[in-house]
């Protein structure tokens, strides 16, 4: 009886914490064989509004949480998001919920989506507290948090994670170059081999993230002003 009854137990637990995905709108949909998904704000006056998709649960894993995101985007034939805030009752927009949010999903030509150049995004895990060095300027990034480095071109920034045997890398970005976005994460990843979303490079405990994936994670991850 007591091994049943903590059956049951971890079956609630899953149950409770599991995370669902729903294409709960569609508008319209589009034909296109876009692999990307990118994130727009000012784009979104000259995008095709299609739909929108919701999340319902909360997961640590927001790789797989994009994956399933990105599954149903493409079944209408989107190729942007942005987020849909809840509102209160007095129409104001209600604090982001990693639990349950709505993405607006959207198709935008290509030609139309602002050039995004100049940056380095690092983001922590998930879940872990993360310490990280740039130039030998220290930062502790929260879990789910980023922040951002206006690059200058030609300049090498050094990255490191502070750790006995962690990693660092070497970005010399060049003029012009589209933001570079890395991972500070003790978490094993597994690369993503469909070439539609996730990761493409690693080096020990930083990962080289793929833009759709690291737009999305600007969406549902803390800005950290530094």
């Amino acid at each position: 009886m007591k091994s049943l009854a903590t059956a049951i137990l971890i079956l609630l637990t899953q149950a409770m914490s599991a995370q669902n995905v729903y294409l709960t709108k569609v508008e319209k949909t589009n034909d296109n064989s876009d692999k990307f998904l990118f994130t727009i704000k000012e784009e979104i006056k000259d995008a095709q509004y299609l739909g929108e998709v919701e999340v319902q649960g909360f997961s640590k894993d927001d790789a797989n949480t994009f994956s399933l995101i990105l599954k149903k985007a493409k079944e209408i034939g989107a190729n942007a998001i942005s987020i849909k805030p809840f509102e209160n009752v007095d129409g104001s927009p209600q604090a982001f919920n990693a639990s349950n949010y709505k993405l607006s999903l959207y198709y935008l030509p290509k030609d139309k989506f602002v050039s995004q150049t100049g940056h380095l995004y690092l983001f922590a895990s998930s879940d872990k507290e993360q310490k990280i060095s740039v130039n030998k300027k220290d930062y502790l990034i929260s879990p789910r948090s980023f922040f951002i480095i206006n690059a200058v071109p030609g300049e090498v920034y050094t990255i490191s994670t502070k750790k006995l045997l962690g990693a660092t890398i070497k970005v010399q970005p060049k003029a012009n170059e589209t933001n570079q976005y890395f991972q500070v994460s003790a978490l094993k990843v597994r690369p993503d081999d469909t070439g539609v979303g996730g990761l493409n490079l690693k080096s020990g405990d930083i990962i080289g993230l793929e833009k759709s994936y690291a737009e999305f994670l600007t969406l549902i991850y803390t800005k950290l002003n530094y």
